[in-house]
């Protein structure tokens, strides 16, 4: 990987690209088409808008709604009260509608005014019961064709009669087979009449009564194309989406992140496809054929594969087997001694080798292992991240729930005046999410494409280097004000370290994120002109995020001053402008370059 003092370099000898992010900074490039001579040179605009404030917004603008019970069975009554009155029918008539429907209004209103008489005749809502029985004092039962008074008969809106004891027993085995209880019919084989929950109410137990309205509670839920559960185990909540966004990420109240798409965990940058490929790849077989294939060889008369850990090349079969042969040539070992290489070489798999007779097999043998190198490289990683990311939930909660009463009593200050520690380690957790993913896109990158496979390593190089600098201060340097003895630094110093350092990575991290999601579409990795590409990407992407100075580059040394009218901070890393003697993040003196 090149140095930074390197991309300097290359900095100055090749003109910037546009800046990938140019919605979230005020710094402005420019490029000569005509005559290729550097005109990277950039400057903030103060008139722009804030770019912290801009982000900061941005990120408080969220594209879903974590909903509680209460929450969803509100959003339910309206929706039902919403339909009961534009439409003029009962609530019991627009729950039914809004089920059939899958409990959207706008479709509801679209195919009710478009042809009412076709809509109730699909759902069961009839304007007027089908059978009359205006003078009888008795009727009798459709099902068990017992004759009872007209006080034991209920009928639903067809007027079919049927006892209340086989209604109950009708309605308590559908809602006993599950939520298909919610499109309940009439039980005339020939009426399609829709059963409403105030029969369900009116005649079942209070056990069926519970079940049915969980039914329709889940329902809301399950049946909207707008909401889904939380995949999180146990947990009870939904989350609401606005269809349309860009972002599949949300994060429920019980704090577990999703993807809304595919409801696995939230996984940008990388993509839905994507991510099912690896998931699919880590439970596979195929790495372990590829395992036995790379690190073991098939015995010679059973076929079973065998694996050769250490000692000479004298091998034995386990039993019942048994069969003895060699490990290089595969042939019995009765034939073998020190005629043909003794205990530790095979003069004949030498020979044969040099005839191209185990060409085949051994080009088989080194792409399994190459393969499964590779593999094992991005997986080893990827499940690194995911352990370091459940070790900083746990150092959160512990930070959370004991550390910082702690350190309020020491230090003297309220909780809330603390937070900066808690957003520290949030953005932790969740760069450790995003730096995982980062392997898995690693490992589909297209291997011809070395221009972005280098600029996708620098970043993800420089995203661990900053990361495990904020890790490090938010762990280890937290202690020190946690500890009896007297703390080498002030707590302000502390806290403006912190914060800026939790700045510096967010805005990095957030830079990667939108980098790899666009495919890191502003590398040319065709032809010569790559390595000028990548040279350029990285300049723009390692400062095209500073809106007021800040440093989009987090993590690796950096170089104290700069050509282009600002000088970065030893200490925190902050952009300054030339003119400042000290860092306006931390206030530490300018180091002459």
């Amino acid at each position: 990987m090149d140095s930074e003092d390197d991309m300097h370099d290359a900095n100055d000898a090749e003109s910037m690209d546009d800046d990938y992010y140019s919605g979230d900074t005020a710094v402005e490039y420019s490029e000569d088409d005509d005559d290729g001579d550097d005109d990277g040179d950039y400057e903030f605009d103060n008139d722009s808008v804030d770019s912290d404030d801009v982000s900061t917004s941005r990120r408080q603008q969220k594209n879903y709604i974590a909903l509680k019970e209460a929450d969803i069975r509100q959003h339910q009554e309206n929706e039902i009260t919403t339909i009961s009155t534009v439409l003029s029918i009962s609530r019991v008539d627009a729950s039914i509608l809004l089920r059939h429907y899958h409990w959207s209004v706008s479709n509801v209103h679209e195919v009710w005014f478009a042809d009412e008489d076709r809509v109730r005749k699909a759902v069961g809502l009839l304007e007027r019961p089908v059978v009359r029985f205006p003078n009888a004092k008795e009727l009798t039962c459709g099902i068990c064709f017992e004759s009872f008074p007209l006080d034991r008969i209920s009928s639903a809106a067809c007027g079919h009669p049927f006892c209340n004891l086989c209604w109950r027993a009708y309605m308590s085995t559908s809602i006993d087979g599950g939520p298909g209880c919610l499109m309940l019919r009439c039980p005339d084989p020939s009426c399609g009449a829709a059963i409403g929950q105030d029969m369900i109410n009116l005649l079942v137990s209070e056990e069926d009564k519970e079940k049915y309205a969980r039914y329709l509670l889940r329902s809301y839920i399950e049946d909207n194309r707008k909401t889904k559960w939380c995949p999180a185990p146990g947990c009870e909540y939904a989350v609401e989406f606005v269809v349309g966004s860009e972002n599949y990420d949300v994060s429920c109240l019980c704090s577990y992140g999703f993807c809304w798409n595919c409801t696995e965990e939230a996984h940008r940058p990388v993509d839905c496809g994507t991510v099912a490929k690896w998931i699919m790849k880590n439970s596979a077989e195929s790495e372990n054929m590829n395992w036995i294939l790379a690190n073991s060889k098939p015995c010679p008369k059973c076929k079973r594969p065998i694996e050769k850990n250490q000692g000479c090349m004298h091998m034995t079969c386990t039993p019942p087997c048994k069969f003895e042969f060699c490990w290089l040539c595969l042939g019995a070992w009765s034939d073998h001694g020190e005629r043909t290489g003794g205990f530790y070489a095979c003069n004949r798999y030498e020979a044969a080798k040099q005839e191209g007779a185990y060409d085949e097999t051994e080009r088989r043998r080194e792409m399994a292992k190459n393969s499964l190198e590779r593999y094992t490289h991005y997986y080893e990683r990827w499940a690194t991240n995911q352990s370091s990311r459940q070790k900083a939930l746990a150092d959160l909660h512990q930070m959370q729930t004991v550390n910082l009463e702690k350190l309020s009593d020491k230090q003297s200050q309220p909780e809330s005046q603390l937070k900066f520690i808690t957003e520290a380690w949030l953005q932790i957790v969740e760069c450790r999410r995003v730096l995982k993913w980062t392997y898995a896109y690693g490992y589909y990158l297209p291997e011809p494409e070395q221009a972005k496979r280098q600029f996708f390593e620098y970043l993800q190089g420089e995203a661990e280097a900053g990361l495990e600098r904020l890790h490090q201060c938010a762990e280890k340097d937290v202690q020190a004000y946690l500890g009896a003895e007297p703390p080498p630094t002030d707590f302000n110093d502390f806290r403006t370290k912190l914060a800026g350092l939790t700045s510096v990575t967010r805005n990095y991290f957030e830079n990667l994120v939108r980098a790899l999601e666009n495919g890191l579409s502003d590398v040319d990795s065709q032809g010569a002109s790559s390595k000028t590409a990548t040279a350029k990407s990285v300049a723009a992407f390692g400062k095209g995020k500073s809106g007021r100075g800040k440093s989009s580059r987090a993590g690796g040394p950096s170089k104290n001053s700069d050509d282009h009218g600002f000088w970065t901070c030893d200490q925190c890393t902050y952009f300054n402008t030339r003119s400042l003697p000290t860092c306006e993040m931390c206030h530490q003196p300018r180091r002459n370059a």
